[in-house]
């Protein structure tokens, strides 16, 4: 598989997803492999004054407004904002005097956000177009940047790290949830197209991902498993891959996990 080959792949799936309010597509909220994934991330509180729509398309592996303290006038970015769930969760802490921008590269996505901030009243909000390897925005622009298991689907997550640092201010913190792998993975599991979009194939190990945020110039990183895949959970994501489902989910048992990862941009 090509770069190009998982990016228009990844775009397609998660447009569909958008068009069809969450009720189709792997990794979303209604299909059997996103189950054990995306289930219990919010507390209803959370998600009372969302708009519905926001909540439908909700597709990630955590919440990462939860994994990090917002200030009145923070600046905010969401690195794969999606529907737009955790840019108007950060947007009422930051208030105001702060901003919060997020960023997806597939239009209905996008427009779906844009009206779900409307439906909900954001006026500090910004949805970007763009792609997380290159994102349009100034050198040294953010205070905090989040994500929700979107990392993953990158095919250069080196170029996402190298990014997300440049943009960040001097103290600067990352603080994203996302699905990573501890041990190896079967090879015909990340030649998967179906499992890259479900957020399985393109997973790092989690020693990897710790050494690229190290590369890219991270310091005080973390990488916080806090939800472990069972057999019965890795045969729900298998479900549509084509895979022998009884030979290989055994095989995978306990090495797909979602995480809370965090790191610092350094003062100096």
């Amino acid at each position: 598989m090509s770069n190009t080959q998982i990016t228009d792949a990844v775009r397609e799936k998660y447009g569909e997803i958008a068009r069809t309010g969450g009720k189709t597509g792997c990794c979303g909220p209604d299909c059997g492999c996103g189950d054990p994934i995306t289930a219990n991330l919010y507390s209803d509180g959370q998600t009372a004054d969302l708009p519905a729509e926001a909540v439908a398309v909700s597709l990630g592996c955590g919440n990462p407004t939860a994994l990090i303290s917002l200030e009145t006038g923070d600046t905010v970015l969401d690195l794969g904002s999606g529907g737009g769930i955790d840019v108007l969760l950060s947007a009422k802490r930051v208030g105001a005097a702060g901003k919060v921008y997020g960023l997806d590269m597939t239009d209905d996505m996008l427009a779906l956000a844009r009206e779900n901030a409307r439906k909900a009243g954001a006026t500090n909000v910004e949805f970007l177009e763009g792609q997380i390897e290159a994102i349009p925005l100034p050198d040294n622009s953010v205070d905090v940047i989040i994500s929700n298991c979107v990392i993953n689907l990158s095919a250069d997550k080196d170029a996402v790290l190298r990014e997300a640092f440049r943009v960040l201010k001097p103290g600067g913190r990352f603080a994203v949830s996302d699905v990573v792998v501890r041990g190896e993975m079967p090879a015909e599991m990340r030649r998967s197209m179906e499992l890259w979009v479900g957020c399985v194939a393109g997973a790092l190990q989690d020693e990897e991902y710790a050494s690229k945020l190290q590369a890219a110039g991270f310091a005080d990183v973390e990488v916080d498993p806090w939800r472990t895949y069972s057999v019965e959970d890795a045969r729900g994501f298998l479900t549509e891959s084509g895979l022998d489902v009884d030979r290989v989910a055994p095989q995978v048992e306990g090495r797909v996990v979602s995480a809370f990862i965090r790191a610092r941009k350094p003062l100096r």
